[in-house]
Formats: C-alpha cells, structure tokens, sequence
C-alpha cells in the first residue's frame, strides 16, 4: 500500500467497525452514517495534510464540526456537551452523547489521542483561526489548569441538581444550556486567546472535557516520535507546537505529551523529517 494511505485508510478502517457495530447493536441506521461521514472526512483530512495540503485539517475541523454543532446539536437537538454527556448517563440512556464522548474522548484516545481536538472540535475549529497560531510562550501559567477540573466539577455537580430536582422540561432546558455553553466557550475561548497570545489558551487552561482526555491519551496507540538518528535538535518542531508538547522526548512521559492534538505542525516544520506518526 502507498505509504500516504497508510494512516487514512487506518483511520477509516476504525471507523467503520465502530459505525457497523452500533449500527447492528442498536439497529440504528443512523450510526452507520454518522460514523462512516466522519471517519471518511477524518481519512480524506489526513491524507491531504500527508501530500502537504496545509489546509486539511481544517477542511476536517468545519466539516466535522459544524456537523457536530449545527446538525446534531441544534437542528437534532442533541446537547453534545459535557452536561448533556452527564444528562444523558443520568438518564441511562446509550445513545447521543454518551456514545460520542465514549468513542471521542473516553476509550477512543487510547488509539488516536487527542486527535478530536485537533480534528473535529467546534471550539478549536474557530480557535485555530485566530492569529497566534504559534504560542507567544510556550510554558504554562502555574495552576491556571486547574480551572478545568473546576469547570468539570460544577458541570457535573448542575446537571445532577437538575436531575434530582425533577425540572420540568428539562430535555429542552439541556438544549438551550448546549446553546449558551457554547456562546461561553467561544467568549472564553477568544478573549483567552488574545490576553495570552495563544490560539488555544481554552485547551490548555479551560476545556473540562481534558478530563477524560488527558488519562487515555497518555497510552494512544498513535503518536508522533522522533527519529534521533535524524534530528538535528534545531527545535522547530517544539516552537512550532500549539499545545507545548516536547517531540524530540519520545517517552510517554514527555512534556504535555497528553496534550498532542496530531494537528502535525511539528512533522511539516521538521527540516530532516526526522519525525513520523
């Protein structure tokens, strides 16, 4: 196989077990379309960054994401955000929601990481044009992180007051929680951005979904690692990595290396190509 089809088809390929098995086990048609959509799009993305498209991965970030956000979260109704994820758990209800974050952001990053991030969030797809690209400083403000596991926290606790108190029509109140929490999310997002010259200050300070995602993607199957026959240590790869994400450390434990989004920044600046996925 030509090796520039190696990893979309890859992509594809789990694409389509995951769309046919909850297609056959919740004899739903919808599955099979949804996830054969997004993986089609994911594996056409990634193969056009492969042959040096710059703009793939954003044809996969608005494709994706305002699939995501425009039809199912508003035209369906479908609140895709961390509190519908809990309203629905609550509900007990396997379906919406709980499968996206089960596939996206739980058990899925076990393989590809962070790669929801860097290819179908609709926050990031907005973040990522913005004009800091590139971080102005590339270490972290000190426990400003931690604010993400607070947002987690009153998210979760809200959404079960909710529940426990029975409020009426809550199914259209979690719907237009999933409008505002978006609109806050873009504010967040944005002004963030700006005030610490960094496209994707949300990600690292404010998300409350890296709750999920950090543990899992510490043990993704896909990674980015350096060639240190190759690697001439000019650090353009490191300077050039909106998440801070050390690449010439190939350890698990490599600096932010939870936090690699596979946008792939860093294999594009590399002068030898001492980097691979």
């Amino acid at each position: 196989m030509n090796k520039n089809l190696r990893v979309p088809v890859g992509i594809f390929g789990i694409f389509l077990i995951i769309a046919i098995t909850l297609t056959y086990t919740l004899n739903n048609l919808f599955y099979l379309v949804n996830f054969l959509y997004i993986g089609s799009i994911l594996s056409i993305g990634i193969y056009l960054f492969v042959i040096n498209n710059k703009y793939g991965r954003h044809l996969v970030q608005f494709t994706i994401g305002l699939y995501m956000v425009i039809f199912l979260g508003i035209i369906l109704q479908e609140n895709m955000q961390l509190s519908g994820f809990f309203y629905y758990l609550f509900l007990g209800v396997f379906q919406a929601a709980v499968i996206h974050y089960a596939i996206a952001k739980i058990f899925g990053p076990v393989l590809f990481g962070r790669g929801w991030c860097g290819y179908a969030c609709w926050t990031g797809m907005v973040l990522d044009i913005l004009p800091f690209k590139t971080p102005k400083n590339h270490e972290r403000v000190k426990n400003l992180g931690l604010l993400r596991y607070m947002i987690f926290i009153l998210i979760f606790i809200g959404v079960l007051i909710l529940f426990y108190l029975n409020v009426p029509n809550l199914d259209y109140l979690m719907f237009i929680i999933f409008i505002l929490g978006n609109l806050i999310y873009y504010a967040v997002g944005i002004v963030s951005a700006y005030i610490l010259k960094d496209n994707r200050a949300f990600c690292k300070y404010f998300c409350p979904i890296t709750t999920f995602l950090k543990p899992a993607s510490y043990f993704s199957l896909l990674r980015v690692k350096n060639t240190s026959e190759k690697c001439i240590k000019c650090n353009k790869c490191i300077n050039n990595c909106p998440m801070d994400v050390d690449m010439l450390d190939n350890r698990r434990k490599r600096k932010n290396g939870t936090e690699c989004i596979l946008c792939l920044e860093c294999i594009s600046n590399c002068p030898t190509k001492s980097l691979k996925i």
